[in-house]
């Protein structure tokens, strides 16, 4: 006989953390921060097609103060990473970035002085999203992936200290201009 056997029936059986992390994931606002091509394809996944409605995100916060997720889409330029640095510090904590394209992931065929060659260099990214530009669908995997961080977020103290350790190894890590693979 298992506990589920001599609890009555409508009981539901969870940590505080698990409902909280459901109810954190299912609100994310994302903030309006397209740049270029890759904003064409942000704004087609707001669209009945793909329906961003499904996961609690169908408004895109046009104020920082309401949304809780920066999607970067498109490249960087110099002059704009202190804007964007300032839109990431005026949303509400917790926070999370992710950079669709490659030209936000590392800079993409901009390898120049104009261009911030990664993101990364400005604010911790969550979730990086390949692609010239991504596709639609893309852009969903990537916020599912998001959605299964955000669920398993510890809280209290904890998560404050994970918020802290999180941003530090981003801002520590090695920059995507330096990395090594296939095509350097």
């Amino acid at each position: 006989m298992g506990l589920e056997e001599k609890l009555p029936a409508g009981f539901l059986l969870t940590t505080v953390e698990g409902l909280a992390g459901y109810m954190r994931k299912s609100s994310v606002w994302p903030a309006t921060f397209g740049l270029a091509c890759c904003a064409i394809e942000m704004m087609a996944t707001g669209a009945g097609r793909y329906d961003l409605a499904r996961f609690g995100m169908e408004r895109f916060s046009a104020t920082p103060r309401q949304a809780d997720l920066m999607i970067v889409a498109g490249r960087v330029s110099q002059k704009m990473a202190p804007v964007l640095r300032q839109v990431y510090d005026q949303m509400a904590n917790p926070k999370w970035v992710i950079a669709m394209g490659v030209c936000a992931s590392s800079g993409g065929m901009f390898n120049n002085y104009a261009i911030v060659q990664g993101v990364d260099h400005i604010v911790p990214v969550d979730i990086y999203l390949p692609g010239c530009p991504p596709r639609p669908e893309m852009l969903l995997d990537a916020i599912l992936k998001l959605h299964e961080q955000i669920q398993s977020m510890p809280l209290g103290v904890n998560r404050k200290k994970a918020a802290e350790a999180a941003e530090q190894a981003a801002m520590n890590a090695k920059p995507t201009i330096l990395m090594e693979g296939l095509l350097r």
